[in-house]
C-alpha cells in the first residue's frame, strides 16, 4: 500500500545518506526535554541505575495488543498495534496474547491506516446497561466522571458528520451464508472462513477510518467514527457496543495489560470541531470510563495530528510542540510540556517510554530532533540520542532492539541504538527497494509511531520486505534479514511465486510473514527459519474467496491461536448505505 506523505519513508534503499555517527548522550545534564551539553560524538555514560539490555523480551504478537490486544501487522517486540505477542504488540497476534494486554513488540505492526487527529470536549457519554440508561458526565476540569440513571437522557454532542452519521447504526448482517458459499469451494489444505464481518455504522459523507484490532480474551475489538464494538474471536457475533460521545480521532495501538485503552475524541461539531477529548474505555465489558479534555495552545499545536501510545497505566498524546500524559486508570494528569525547547511529539507503545523529540531552532523550524527514553510517570528524560541535524524520525519499527527509521526528504535511514541510546549500527540495503507500511492516516498523513507493516525484529535481526517492480506482470518480492549488529544483509527469502510476503513478527525463533493476496491466489499466513530458505504455509486462505477477502481495503493482518484476521484500515462508499453494508472484517481458521 502507498502510505500518505507524512510517516511514509521515503521510497527507494538506504544506508549511506545518513552518515551515522554516534550522536548519543547519557542522562542530560541539562533540564529533561533539553540536549544534554556533552560533546557530540562522544559515548554517554549509562545513568546509574539503569540496566544495560534490550527494552523487554519480545513477544510475539499480532493482533493489535497482539497478544490479548489490538495488533495488527506483526507484532513487535517493540509497540505495535496488531500484533499479539505474549505480550502487547502489534502486526501479528502472538500464539498465547496476553489476558487483555495489547500487542507489543519488536518487529512490526498489524495495522496499516490510521486515523486523525485527537480532539474532543464533550460533555456526556450515554451507556445501556440493563434495562436503564446511564449517564456518565465529566467536563475539561479533569475530574472523574460520575454514573447516574437518567429517564430522559440529554443527547451527547454532534460528531460532526455531514448528512450523514446521524442515525442509528444498523449494526452488521448476519453474513454466514456468504462464509458457507466459499467454504463449500475449498481445495484440500486451505481452511475455513470462520466469519465475516460487516461495518455496520452509518457513516460521513467520505467515510473513515477504522482503528484495531485490539484482542483482549475472547473478544476482538474495533473502533469507527463514534463507534467501539467488541465481538466473538469465535464466531463474529457482537458481545458489546459503545457510543463515544465525540467522533474517534485517535488511539494507541496497545491497551493495557488489564485491557483498558484511552481513545482520542473530537468536542464541538463542524468547523469548530476539535480533536481534544479523551475516552478511557474497558474493551473487555465495553464500558466508559472517565472522560476529560485537555488544552490545545498556539498554531502548532492546533493543526499537528496526534500520536497516541500507552506505557503501561499511562497514555500520551502527542502533537508538534509537546506531549500529555495521563494515568490510564484514572486520568490524572501526570505531565505536559518539559522543560527546554525540546519536546517530545510522540511515543511507542510498550512497557518503555521511548518518544520521538523535536527541538524548535526557529519559529517555524522542527527539523533538530531526538530519540529519547522517558520516564513515563514523572516525565523525567532519562537518555537522549541526537540525530543528525535535518534527519526525522519516522516511525520506531522496534523498541527491542529499538530500530528507528529515519528520513531527510528523499532520503531514508534505519539504524539501531543501544539500551541506554547509543549508537550501535545502520541497515545497509544495497540497491534492493523497500516496502513498509505504516500506521498512518489515510487524509493527512499523520499518525502513531509504533505500529508497521513490512518490518519485524528479533534480538538478532530486523526482517525487511522488498518492493517490487512498478510493471511487474506478475509482482512477486523477498524478505531480506539484516544482522542487527553490523547492519549487513545475511540472507535473503523468495515469496511464493506470482505473490508478495510482508514481515509480521518473530515467534518460536522463526519469522511469521503475511502472504498477500493476488488476482487470482487468496493470503496466506507462512514462516520462515533464521536462516532463510522457502517459506512454509501455515495457514491457506481459500482461493474461493479471494473476491471477498481483495474487497477489504489495505487490510491490518493479525495472526494468533491458529487464526488468522483481516481488517479493513477505512472504509466508505458510493450510494447511501455502502459503508454499512462493506466489509470489514474476515477471520480465517482451521
Amino acid at each position: 500500500m502507498t502510505q500518505p506523505p507524512g510517516q511514509q519513508p521515503p521510497q527507494g534503499g538506504f544506508g549511506a545518506p545518513y552518515e551515522p555517527q554516534p550522536g548519543s548522550y547519557g542522562p542530560p545534564t541539562q533540564p529533561p526535554g533539553q540536549p544534554p551539553t556533552q560533546p557530540s560524538g562522544q559515548p554517554p555514560t549509562q545513568p546509574p541505575g539503569q540496566a544495560a539490555g534490550p527494552y523487554g523480551t519480545q513477544p510475539p504478537g499480532p493482533y493489535g495488543p497482539p497478544p490479548a490486544q489490538p495488533g495488527p501487522y506483526n507484532a513487535l517486540t517493540q509497540p505495535g498495534l496488531y500484533d499479539a505477542p505474549t505480550q502487547p504488540g502489534p502486526y501479528g497476534v502472538p500464539s498465547s496474547p496476553p489476558s487483555g494486554g495489547p500487542a507489543g513488540g519488536g518487529g512490526g505492526g498489524f495495522f496499516r491506516g490510521r486515523r486523525g487527529a485527537v480532539v474532543g470536549a464533550v460533555l456526556a457519554v450515554v451507556l445501556l446497561a440493563g434495562g436503564g440508561v446511564w449517564l456518565a458526565t465529566g467536563g475539561s476540569d479533569g475530574k472523574k466522571p460520575t454514573a447516574k440513571t437518567s429517564a430522559d437522557p440529554a443527547p451527547g454532542p454532534s460528531t460532526g458528520g455531514e448528512s450523514k452519521g446521524k442515525k442509528k447504526d444498523p449494526g452488521p448482517r448476519d453474513l454466514r451464508a456468504e462464509a458457507e458459499r466459499i467454504n463449500a469451494g475449498r481445495k484440500a489444505g486451505e481452511a475455513k472462513v470462520q466469519w465475516l464481518q460487516e461495518g455496520g455504522v452509518d457513516l460521513p459523507r467520505n467515510g473513515e477510518s477504522v482503528y484495531g484490532p485490539w484482542f483482549v480474551g475472547d473478544t476482538v475489538v474495533k473502533a469507527m467514527f463514534h463507534t467501539v464494538s467488541g465481538y466473538s474471536v469465535a464466531d463474529g457475533s457482537q458481545k458489546w457496543s459503545l457510543r463515544l460521545p465525540g467522533k474517534l480521532c485517535g488511539a494507541p495501538s496497545q491497551a493495557t495489560t488489564d485491557g483498558k485503552i484511552v481513545f482520542g475524541v473530537q468536542s464541538g461539531s463542524g468547523s469548530e470541531a476539535e480533536c481534544n477529548a479523551l475516552q478511557m474505555a474497558d474493551l473487555t465489558t465495553g464500558k466508559a470510563g472517565w472522560y476529560k479534555t485537555f488544552e490545545r495552545q498556539g498554531a502548532w499545536d492546533l493543526l499537528s495530528d496526534t500520536a497516541m501510545a500507552i506505557n503501561g497505566d499511562t497514555v500520551t498524546v502527542g502533537r508538534k510542540t509537546r506531549t500529555d500524559a495521563f494515568r490510564v486508570s484514572d486520568g490524572k494528569v501526570l505531565f505536559g510540556k518539559l522543560p527546554g525547547n525540546c519536546q517530545p511529539f510522540g511515543f511507542a507503545s510498550g512497557p518503555l517510554g521511548i518518544a520521538a523529540a523535536s527541538c524548535q531552532t526557529a519559529a517555524d523550524d522542527h527539523k533538530e530532533q531526538l530519540v529519547e527514553r522517558i520516564d513515563p510517570v514523572s516525565g523525567k528524560v532519562l537518555w537522549t540520542y541526537k540525530v543528525k541535524k535535518g534527519w526525522e524520525i519516522s516511525q520506531f519499527y522496534s523498541v527491542s532492539p529499538l530500530v528507528v527509521s529515519l528520513k531527510k526528504d528523499r532520503d531514508w535511514a534505519v539504524i539501531m541504538l543501544n539500551a541506554d541510546g547509543t549508537y550501535r549500527s545502520q541497515l545497509a540495503g544495497g540497491t534492493e527497494n523497500y516496502r513498509v507500511e505504516c500506521d498512518t492516516d489515510l487524509i493527512t498523513g499523520g499518525g502513531n509511531l509504533d505500529n508497521c507493516l513490512g518490518v519485524a525484529t528479533d534480538d538478532r535481526t530486523v526482517y525487511l520486505a522488498t518492493k517490487t517492480g512498478e510493471s511487474d506482470a506478475t509482482p512477486t518480492n523477498k524478505v531480506v534479514a539484516f544482522d542487527v549488529g553490523t547492519g549487513q544483509a545475511k540472507w535473503k527469502a523468495a515469496a511464493p511465486a506470482g505473490q508478495t510476503m510482508m514481515p509480521m513478527r518473530v515467534e518460536g525463533g522463526r519469522l511469521l510473514v503475511f502472504v498477500e493476496s493476488s488476482t487470482n491466489k487468496a493470503g496466506a499466513i507462512a514462516s520462515l527459519p533464521p536462516t532463510g530458505g522457502t517459506p512454509r504455509l501455515l495457514l491457506r486462505h481459500p482461493d474461493a474467496g479471494v473476491r471477498t477477502e481483495r474487497s477489504l481495503f489495505q487490510p491490518r493482518v493479525a495472526y494468533m491461536n491458529g487464526r488468522s484476521l483481516l481488517m479493513s484500515t477505512s472504509i466508505s462508499g458510493v450510494e447511501d448505505g455502502d459503508e454499512e453494508r462493506a466489509k470489514s472484517m474476515e477471520m480465517f481458521g482451521n
